[in-house]
């Protein structure tokens, strides 16, 4: 954890390959060992290859082993963390569609910033699975990383539960946060129609000829 929190922070280039390898393997990552992360990520670092590309990290992983050695309560285990991963992804992603913040909202996307997760999060949940898809990030919820991210998240949450009670407007509760999110959604909308009509112009007077 430390050679990733300090990949995030200063560069994997003042991390290394060899140190990031071992980091991903300790987390057993896709079920890639350290020698198999320390090829890709030197030859990355050597400018040998493309960036990582977790599309197909996941194609050269185990995933269907895993899965046939868990048992019935480690499956439980892995669905339970995707569903809550995928809520709390929701709120982080939802935060770029305009929607208010609150500290607790805050907080949270604070502890998946700490992780360094949101990345990997968006690689991994997707909001309206295939059945393919969901297969995938059962599996892959079974790394002890997002049992752990979902672990602290849900302790946050149990910390900060007031998610959608607005700074002022406590009494509005969910009903408030709503309408102050629709609110700000129609002025954002009126904005950007003002910015197209400035860009195009006046209307043509063709087009007022009826």
């Amino acid at each position: 954890m430390v050679h990733l929190v300090a990949a995030i922070g200063l560069g994997a280039q003042e991390v290394g390959a060899d140190a990031l390898a071992e980091a991903f393997a300790a987390f057993d990552l896709f079920g890639l060992t350290g020698e198999d992360w320390a090829q890709m990520l030197g030859a990355v670092e050597r400018g040998e290859g493309p960036p990582v590309d977790w599309g197909l990290l996941q194609q050269r992983a185990d995933v269907l082993g895993p899965v046939q050695q868990a048992s019935d309560e480690e499956l439980l285990r892995a669905r339970t963390v995707l569903l809550g991963l995928r809520w709390f992804y929701g709120l982080y992603a939802m935060h770029a569609l305009f929607m208010p913040d609150t500290p607790a909202l805050a907080a949270l996307r604070a502890r998946i910033d700490e992780w360094g997760m949101f990345a990997l999060l968006d690689h991994v949940i997707s909001l309206s699975p295939s059945p393919r898809h969901f297969a995938h990030g059962l599996a892959v919820c079974l790394e002890p990383l997002f049992d752990g991210l979902y672990e602290t998240l849900m302790e946050q949450l149990a910390a900060d539960p007031g998610l959608f009670q607005l700074p002022g407007n406590e009494a509005g509760g969910a009903a408030g946060f709503m309408e102050t999110w629709t609110r700000i959604l129609r002025e954002q909308t009126a904005r950007a129609q003002e910015r197209v009509e400035v860009t195009d112009g006046p209307p043509c007077p063709s087009s007022t000829l009826r």
